[in-house]
């Protein structure tokens, strides 16, 4: 399976992906995650119990990334390879990438098929069962979030009552401790006399 700290199109992001059984009860030795051809730079995130090798694969047409420099290849998959006898049946275990998503609409979505290799056999996590994110828009304020959050305007209230309530506790706090200090003042000073 996979998720994302962001799902808004365009975004960067950081997927993960979940790695909960084998293949048949068989430990899990690698793992190849397919990247799609309309995202060109991926940064994997680094696991002590796997190596890393990003595949590289020609584009087309050269592009240019964020920061003007030529790309003439993009990273085609990432293959996360176990460092000792693999991920055991009934363990857990969660791989990470940095990237930014493609653009697109509401509702698309980013498929990352991938090949589960194990000690015996493999699986192919492919076409429907292929870990994906689903593609949604920004709110009316630009940050990310799903489509009916902009769309829905009794979520824009609820947020909005949220921050005055919010203020008010402050305020109201802050006059408590104000008063709380004064009273301590007085009490010192009839001490005193």
């Amino acid at each position: 399976s996979a998720s994302a700290t962001s799902t808004v199109a365009g975004s960067h992001t950081v997927v993960t992906f979940s790695v909960p059984h084998g293949c048949d009860g068989s430990p899990t030795v690698a793992l190849e995650i397919e990247v799609p051809e309309s995202v060109i730079s991926v940064t994997p995130t680094v696991n002590p119990n796997w190596t890393i090798v990003k595949n590289m694969v020609p584009l087309e047409t050269a592009q240019q990334d964020s920061h003007g420099h030529d790309i003439t290849e993009r990273v085609g998959s990432v293959t996360y390879t176990a460092v000792d006898d693999g991920l055991p049946e009934g363990y857990r275990d969660t791989v990470a990438l940095s990237l930014q998503l493609p653009d697109g609409e509401a509702g698309d979505l980013v498929a990352f098929p991938t090949l589960q290799s194990c000690v015996e056999g493999s699986v192919a996590w492919t076409g429907d069962e292929s870990p994906a994110i689903v593609l949604t828009a920004a709110n009316a304020d630009g940050a990310p979030g799903h489509v009916d959050d902009a769309a829905t305007p009794d979520a824009a209230d609820e947020r909005t009552d949220g921050r005055e309530t919010d203020v008010l506790a402050r305020a109201l706090g802050i006059a408590g401790l104000a008063f709380g200090a004064v009273g301590v003042v007085l009490a010192i000073l009839a001490g005193r006399n």
